[in-house]
């Protein structure tokens, strides 16, 4: 029996006593921890020194050094990751949704206020980041870096797919409100279940004839495997002559008297075998761990953060008999009276060279940072900085800590009922659940509110930039190399100045320094151009007649905060 089966066998209600009264718990857990097991190691000399040492064997710190070897050839590079293998926590395809971020479908990216006005800023923002992620991998295939491109991204359709007379104005005004930028081209809308049916036939078979259906699509929409692109990039970073060290977990980070930083990575297996390197900068890259991780290095600007961990658990299936009859990733938004966060999908995934469909998340907890960790992740993270803004969350977003609980008492036969709801004619046999990855979300302890949980990813840098980290989760890996630009930008601001840092990245992005919503030409340029080298086999959309998208000013209303949980 899976943890999935279990129910609550006492039935009562989670509340707001229940929770404080785990919260204290864990406090207590981080005392007696720290007593037993606080300091930290401090090897007498390193090894050997680099000029950057990237932590954590993900998307992030591959995509990091893919960048810089192309902007500093002579400079060194070194990484560590605790797994045997890199990319086995979240850039692994299974523990990820695989949906190419770029605001098509992701419904929480264009909230409505209450004043019915929705908000596409930040859809704008995050599908501008993607084409920089189309451009950067472009780049990389024709390098040789990246392989055959089929192997890890291919076109899927985006869709939305809603039930019911709100859900239907919210759609309507979300699609009129997209077409003020030309990086939405394409979508179509429509209220047919003949149209809907030819779109996506197995989430409309069965289905009672006087239901109220919405969808939209886009063409432009993708299925990533990012645990694909950052194996071939760290194969890359080792053939030109970095050292990646596997099944080793940094547990010490201390200052040097030059500046420099002093890390040591003991061995999973045998913790008498330690590797100690100093190195001139510093990249946390290591998912839920990064915290801890940049907890370690004592900088002043880790202590206004604490993670609440979240995970997912998808339902998958890999019958041809369905998996050929369904080609897109379908967004739904949550029904009225249900959670917000609620928000489930069924998406196509390409993995292992299969076709497979995954529907959720449904939420799991665990104190765990990452699937692979250990459940004193969170006491260790739990610092006297922190604990109050974490508890501070806690009371806030209690509607959150709620809805996580009454998901946990979900047993198989609901999870295949939700399922049911967005495709009525699904079978048991033909489905099995599968555990993603851990995300933990952030907690950034603010001088007017105190703690906020923040969604989406945070690069943080220390004041001298020797060390920098990313926090938080999704769009994270889709549009890594939007991030991994930002964060050179803050952590070598001198270097990305210069006349040869400036041609060599507009050489791997084009269109840098550039709002392609701004530049309708450029943008289609720029499709044609990735869509070939990437083998996208969906064309792109005319931008014909389309003008510059002007950003739109802030709205009169308020948007509501809705806690969200991505993968």
């Amino acid at each position: 029996m899976t943890q999935a089966d279990n129910k609550n066998p006492s039935g009562k209600r989670f509340s707001r006593r229940q929770f404080i009264g785990a919260a204290v718990g864990a406090a207590a857990v981080w005392g007696g921890y720290s007593i037993f097991f606080g300091g930290q190691f401090r090897a007498a000399k390193a090894d050997r020194s680099v000029d950057v040492l990237l932590i954590g064997g993900g998307i992030m710190s591959a995509t990091l050094g893919t960048y810089l070897t192309e902007l500093e050839p002579k400079w060194t590079f070194e990484v560590f990751e605790r797994l045997d293998k890199v990319a086995e926590e979240s850039s692994n395809g299974w523990n990820n949704a695989g949906t190419g971020h770029s605001a098509l479908c992701e419904l929480n990216y264009t909230p409505m206020d209450d004043k019915g006005v929705v908000h596409i800023t930040q859809a704008i923002g995050i599908n501008e980041n993607f084409q920089i992620s189309r451009q950067f991998w472009s780049h990389q295939v024709r390098k040789g870096v990246l392989g055959n491109p089929r192997e890890f991204i291919n076109s899927t359709p985006h869709m939305n797919l809603v039930f019911g007379p709100e859900n239907r104005e919210f759609i309507t005004k979300r699609v009129a409100a997209l077409k003020a930028s030309p990086l939405f081209a394409g979508m179509e809308m429509t209220t047919d279940p003949v149209k809907i049916k030819e779109w996506v036939p197995i989430m409309m078979e069965g289905r009672k004839p006087d239901e109220m259906v919405t969808a939209t699509r886009s063409p432009l929409g993708t299925d990533v495997n990012l645990g694909s692109i950052t194996r071939q990039f760290y194969q890359h970073l080792s053939k030109n002559g970095s050292k990646i060290t596997t099944g080793f977990e940094v547990r010490s980070i201390t200052r040097n008297d030059d500046g420099s930083w002093r890390v040591s990575a003991f061995d999973i297996k045998d913790k008498s075998k330690i590797q100690t390197i100093d190195a001139r900068h510093i990249f946390i890259g290591a998912g839920g761990a990064a915290l801890p991780l940049l907890q370690l290095s004592g900088i002043p600007e880790a202590k206004q953060y604490g993670g609440f961990p979240v995970g997912g658990e998808f339902l998958v299936t890999d019958n041809p008999a369905i998996t050929s009859r369904h080609l897109a990733k379908v967004y739904g938004l949550a029904d009225t009276g249900s959670p917000p966060m609620s928000v489930p999908h069924l998406d196509t995934r390409v993995l292992d060279g299969k076709t497979v469909l995954l529907f959720g998340p449904f939420a799991t907890w665990s104190t765990k940072f990452l699937k692979n960790g250990s459940y004193f992740d969170i006491a260790k993270a739990t610092t006297p900085s922190n604990i109050i803004p974490q508890l501070q969350v806690g009371a806030h977003e209690f509607a959150l800590v709620k809805y996580l609980a009454q998901q946990l008492e979900l047993s198989r036969e609901d999870k295949m009922n939700a399922l049911r709801h967005y495709m009525p004619e699904a079978k048991d046999e033909d489905w099995r659940l599968w555990q993603a990855g851990q995300r933990v979300q952030i907690i950034k302890n603010m001088p007017d509110k105190g703690g906020v949980l923040k969604l989406g990813t945070e690069v943080v840098v220390s004041e001298d930039r020797s060390v920098s980290a990313l926090l938080g989760a999704s769009p994270g890996g889709s549009t890594s190399p939007a991030i991994m630009l930002s964060l050179l930008e803050k952590v070598f601001p001198e270097q990305i100045k210069s006349a040869a840092w400036q041609e060599k990245i507009r050489e791997i992005v084009p269109s840098y320094g550039k709002k392609l919503n701004e530049h309708p030409d450029l943008l289609a340029a720029e499709w044609a151009a990735t869509a070939e080298t990437l083998q996208l086999t969906i064309a792109s959309p005319s931008l014909e007649g389309f003008v510059a998208g002007a950003t739109p000013d802030a709205a009169p209303g308020v948007v509501k905060k809705v806690p969200d949980i991505a993968l």
